[in-house]
């Protein structure tokens, strides 16, 4: 079984590295690579992806900012996040494209306001479990899956290598969520670097979670670039974990090249080759 693979669009156009590539630069490099998609695309690079028969693994929900701020966890922002998200949906359904992401937001009752008090846990759980039935409901009559993403809350030194305040940083609340919606249009978004940053033991909870997971991102730890010897993760026994686990859904290389970025895709994929 060969696995499909995507490179984060993101990872490429907008870190503070010289590997500020546009959408042809990044699809070039994808359909080099042999992969079938790119992920995390603005829409606008849409018929870019589409030109070069590739596939956007996962998109955006449309919400302003960074996406994973206001999230399900906050009734407050459900109005907002489902007309967006909805949008999305469509969007990715008319390209063909399989993912949309989904958050529980940050835990303050005002999301940007770390001062405002925090949304007890079990009310995330039921928020999200209320929003994502919402959008799973829809999602499911445009062929789209909804993908929850557990993130990290313990890096503070980079905005998109942890997020301190997300409420979804417990790998098993995300599940309980997931499980809890009951739609196989909702599942986990299982974030190798995440996980690893919040609770190690990686094998175990893939297959703990097997049957819930709808995509795999890929970084090394600490620091969320290439997956090579200069980080912790022992990424072999991974890539045969995964295959164990008859997982079909795509990874996703989403790290920040610290060296040379087609030199350090090119090791990911292969890795997983």
């Amino acid at each position: 079984m060969s696995f499909k693979q995507s490179l984060a669009y993101w990872c490429l156009a907008d870190t503070e590295t010289e590997w500020t590539w546009n959408a042809e630069q990044i699809c070039q490099t994808a359909v080099e690579l042999g992969v079938a998609a790119v992920e995390l695309a603005p829409p606008e690079a849409y018929p870019v992806i589409e030109k070069y028969k590739l596939k956007s693994a996962l998109c955006f929900n449309g919400m302003p900012g960074a996406p994973f701020v206001k999230g399900l966890n906050n009734l407050s922002y459900h109005e907002e996040i489902f007309s967006r998200t909805k949008q999305s949906i469509d969007t990715a359904s008319g390209y063909g494209f399989p993912n949309v992401i989904a958050f529980t937001g940050y835990k303050w009752r005002n999301a940007e306001d770390p001062t405002s008090g925090e949304i007890p846990l079990q009310d995330c759980i039921t928020n999200c479990v209320e929003g994502l039935s919402e959008l799973a409901s829809y999602a499911a009559k445009k062929n789209v899956t909804l993908c929850l993403e557990h993130l990290n809350s313990r890096v503070s030194s980079h905005p998109m290598k942890g997020h301190p305040g997300y409420q979804g940083d417990n790998l098993d609340v995300c599940a309980e969520i997931i499980r809890n919606v009951n739609s196989s249009n909702v599942k986990l978004l299982f974030d190798v670097y995440h996980v690893q940053v919040m609770h190690g033991d990686i094998i175990t909870r893939l297959n703990a979670n097997k049957d819930i997971i709808g995509h795999i991102h890929t970084a090394g730890c600490p620091g969320r670039n290439e997956l090579n010897n200069n980080q912790e993760i022992n990424y072999p026994p991974i890539v045969k974990a995964i295959r164990e686990i008859d997982y079909s859904g795509y990874i996703g290389h989403e790290f920040i090249p610290a060296g040379e970025a087609i030199a350090g895709f090119k090791e990911a994929v292969e890795l997983f080759n």
